[in-house]
């Protein structure tokens, strides 16, 4: 059993290794939240997947386990109003630690997820592999990768194409969602996908291989 509560000594042990900073520049584009319980506080990750991911998820965790009390859970949400159905979902954090400190200066502002300007000097390859394993679907019937990032402004919308462009020519492209929403995803398209899969196949965790066509 881990402690519940670290000494401050104690907490200011933990550091990143490289691969593990590049996968939470990933990770914070995609699907990660980097929160903190009050504006003094260490900030903290947590980790949330559809329990049809629980697979990834506890891949996540076996990457991340050392920073963690415990493992993950399972936590049911209420009934969906539409179809009254029940969805369940993995979760689980890890301790505040000043260590996180800084991807949390990097991509919130006023307490809002932002992508950093400099973000063409943080998104590596593997960064790149688990932002799509967040944030990729693969279309089958394209085959393409779709890049849901409806949730992000048009300016940052338009400063990963740029990154996905001019850093690995992926010829990307932005399409709007839908006629009358707003947001925008990003597409990566079937042309570009040998060249993507040369470039993440190293990097792709296992059970997320077919969200590059593999």
């Amino acid at each position: 059993m881990r402690k519940k509560y670290l000494t401050k000594a104690e907490r200011a042990e933990f550091s990143l290794s490289a691969d593990l900073k590049a996968i939470l520049v990933g990770l914070i584009i995609g699907d990660l939240h980097v929160r903190k319980f009050t504006p003094s506080c260490n900030p903290f990750l947590r980790f949330e997947q559809s329990i049809i991911h629980k697979d990834y998820i506890f891949h996540l965790y076996d990457l991340f386990s050392n920073y963690c009390m415990a493992p993950p859970k399972i936590a049911n949400r209420l009934p969906d109003k539409r179809t009254g159905r029940v969805y369940s979902r993995v979760t689980f954090i890890t301790y505040s630690l000043p260590c996180f400190k800084d991807m949390y200066d990097l991509f919130y502002c006023a307490g809002k997820k932002v992508i950093p300007l400099n973000i063409a000097d943080l998104l590596t390859p593997l960064g790149l592999a688990y932002m799509i394993c967040d944030d990729g679907c693969w279309s089958q019937q394209g085959k393409r990768i779709i890049l849901c990032t409806e949730s992000l402004t048009l300016e940052e919308v338009n400063l990963l194409l740029d990154v996905l462009n001019d850093k690995w020519d992926l010829k990307c492209y932005k399409n709007k969602k839908g006629t009358n929403l707003a947001g925008y995803r990003i597409i990566i398209p079937s042309y570009s996908i040998p060249r993507l899969q040369t470039l993440l196949e190293p990097h792709m965790p296992t059970m997320m291989r077919h969200k590059i066509g593999l």
